[in-house]
């Protein structure tokens, strides 16, 4: 969603900040959780430089990569030449006083008297800028003791940037959750790139279609084209990683709360959990593959033509006639949950079990969910050209 857009909607906004907040902060602390969420919003914004602090902090992580680099050439020395004397080394040991010094030096630089910031830059309008404002008011400031910690990056990601230099799709892969709560988004491959990259952090980006191909689990609406795409064809969205907020029929309080249930829920999935969405969300990309979605922007350009050019293009103005089958199942690993309660996920597990028992067999929900996208129809309201435009070549 444009920042223009966010200017005109600020209760969109605080919904946005406020949900997380509730959801991963409020809530967490008061169930004593111990997950830590960190949230980016990257948007641009008018800025004048890089904030002092971020540099110095990267300045302090490159640091700690180095010192961390040079221990772990002299430890694996050690080890090796312990090894190559057949004799398992005392770990007691291995590390001498100068090593164990160094270290501390470098943990000491860590320490700081003042809070870290919150944007990565120097915003220009930071007194108005309604994510700053919204920050303030609710008091999210990147203390020790806040579950969820915030950083705005006010401008596009780009891998030649000091701060951070990664593109895009690195960036989205490195992301638990993208979360795209727009109250109108037609269509765009945000959401649908994270279902075709595992830490739990939340990406919020615009457009909520590309998470999806990348296999990360999105929070989208029934207003934007992604969400009501997903809706039509997966029989349990939620199942599959894309959380549909209902801004559609419920109040801007309810569409609040329904966010924050799905925030706070997928913050208390385990490990184990979380790779078993991201599974089912990765398969989802078939469903987004362009041999089913190509036929619905052909019958648009088909549509457009016989509308701009009646006397030369004829098009039934019918929508494209739908793909049997075209709908995934409810994963048979999901437990069936009450009418009354939402629509399911993973259950949640108090303690983080690598070994845990759940129902689940990924090769079989795979060949399932492939059984169940069947080749599309061709498509039926092909133009009928009475006369060739010039310039007009064959598909």
């Amino acid at each position: 969603m444009p920042r223009s857009d966010w200017a005109r909607e600020p209760r969109l906004l605080s919904l946005r900040v406020w949900s997380l907040c509730s959801a991963a902060g409020g809530a967490a602390m008061m169930h004593k959780s111990d997950v830590t969420v960190v949230v980016f919003f990257i948007m641009p914004a008018k800025t004048n430089n890089f904030n002092v602090e971020t540099l110095k902090g990267q300045a302090v992580r490159k640091q700690l990569w180095d010192t961390a680099h040079s221990v772990k050439e002299k430890f694996g020395k050690k080890l090796y030449d312990a090894l190559l004397r057949g004799e398992i080394p005392d770990m007691n040991n291995i590390l001498d006083r100068d090593d164990l010094t160094v270290m501390k030096r470098a943990i000491f630089s860590t320490q700081r008297r003042s809070l870290p910031p919150v944007t990565t830059h120097n915003m220009i309008d930071d007194s108005t800028d309604p994510i700053l404002s919204t920050i303030r008011r609710i008091g999210l400031f990147n203390s020790r003791t806040d579950r969820v910690k915030v950083i705005l990056h006010p401008e596009f990601l780009s891998s030649t940037s000091p701060l951070l230099p990664m593109d895009y799709e690195e960036f989205v892969r490195g992301c638990h959750l993208g979360v795209f709560p727009s109250y109108y988004e037609p269509w765009g491959y945000t959401p649908e790139d994270i279902v075709a990259g595992l830490k739990p952090s939340l990406c919020l980006f615009p457009l909520a279609a590309e998470c999806t191909v990348m296999g990360i689990p999105s929070v989208t609406t029934n207003l934007s084209g992604f969400g009501c795409f997903m809706q039509e064809h997966v029989a349990d969205p939620t199942a599959y990683g894309i959380y549909i907020v209902d801004r559609r029929f419920r109040s801007l309080d309810d569409s609040c709360n329904q966010l924050t249930q799905f925030l706070y829920g997928f913050c208390k999935q385990s490990r184990r959990q979380r790779i078993i969405q991201r599974n089912r969300t990765e398969r989802l990309s078939d469903l987004l593959d362009w041999r089913y979605l190509g036929r619905y922007y052909q019958h648009a350009r088909h549509l457009t033509l016989s509308r701009a050019f009646p006397d030369k293009f004829h098009t039934e103005t019918t929508s494209p006639p739908m793909t049997e089958g075209f709908k995934y199942p409810r994963p048979s690993s999901v437990p069936p949950s009450p009418s009354g309660s939402q629509v399911s996920s993973p259950q949640s597990s108090d303690v983080e079990d690598e070994n845990e028992e759940e129902r689940y067999d990924e090769e079989e929900e795979a060949e399932r969910d492939r059984l169940n996208i069947k080749s599309p129809l061709s498509l039926n309201h092909v133009p009928r050209g009475k006369k060739k435009l010039r310039g007009e070549y064959k598909n």
